[in-house]
């Protein structure tokens, strides 16, 4: 073999070793990347599902509390039930006006996910 023959193989595996070597580092970027993305993800997905399981809970709650309030209030004086029924509809449309809110920001947070 020639001087000039060992330099070129030696040049050729050189550039072969680096340029196999330099997917295992890009694949290690690519790893940390897709994980840093899943870990986001993650928590994400954790904070949509706990935004609508909570405004669910306050509305239930809420309006368990209103509903029951009125029939107290009619109860004591059946008379009124007419006024009273007007704001306790308003105030049920408002508090599901507020869950809907929630469910929107829920599916605006599931949208960063993908």
């Amino acid at each position: 073999m020639t001087k000039r023959t060992v330099k070129f193989l030696f040049m050729l595996s050189t550039t072969l070793i680096v340029m196999g070597l330099s997917a295992f580092a890009y694949a290690q970027d690519d790893t940390a990347v897709a994980t840093a993305k899943a870990s986001a993800g993650g928590w994400i997905g954790l904070g949509a599902g706990l935004a609508i399981g909570l405004a669910a809970l306050g509305g239930a709650i809420g309006q368990g509390r209103a509903a029951s309030a009125f029939l107290d209030g009619v109860a004591r004086n059946p008379g009124a039930s007419d006024k009273v029924f007007v704001a306790l509809m308003l105030g049920l449309a408002f508090i599901e006006s507020l869950v809907i809110f929630a469910l929107l920001i829920a599916f605006m947070l599931q949208a960063k996910i993908g």
